[in-house]
């Protein structure tokens, strides 16, 4: 998969090494930090960003792609294992926030992932996160907590299941 297109602004496309250092600008957010939960201990660790990334980009068992929003990097998402079962994830930088972007990128990524069910995870209080989840056809279908290095808590989350694309 290289490249994929919709009739709007957004974009999906391989991730490039040259994505990285804008990835890293979006994740040193401290608002979008706290919103993501689940971030790295220390988000400003330059290195660790790139080792974390380096190794993502070599694995062929993860999907990973950039989002275009008007041919800017918008941010990423990526389709891997988790706790043995296939998630999705996404970070959109805050700048990009409000405009459909994720949902548009999920709607588009969704029909390149065969495997079903497919699980995805939000905190409790990321009702924005949630809502794109539901408008994709995910459902809630349990419960989870663990630590946020970005909060310095144990945060609650939601664990939602895709079973089959929304028609």
């Amino acid at each position: 998969m290289g490249f994929l297109v919709n009739e709007g602004e957004v974009q999906l496309r391989v991730v490039n090494e040259s994505d990285l250092p804008t990835f890293f600008e979006q994740q040193l957010d401290t608002s979008a930090n706290y919103m993501a939960v689940f971030t790295p201990k220390d988000p400003t660790d330059k290195v660790a960003f790139l080792t974390h990334w380096k190794n993502t980009l070599a694995n062929r068992n993860i999907l990973k792609m950039t989002i275009l929003y008007n041919g800017s990097v918008a941010g990423n998402i990526l389709q891997f294992e988790q706790l043995g079962n296939p998630e999705v994830c996404y970070w959109i930088g805050k700048e990009y926030w409000g405009k459909g972007i994720a949902t548009e990128a999920l709607l588009l990524f969704l029909p390149e992932i065969k495997v079903r069910p497919l699980y995805a995870r939000a905190a409790k209080d990321h009702i924005a996160s949630i809502r794109v989840l539901e408008k994709c056809g995910f459902e809630r279908f349990g419960e989870d907590k663990g630590y946020s290095h970005a909060r310095g808590q144990d945060v609650e989350e939601f664990i939602l299941k895709l079973d089959s694309l929304k028609k």
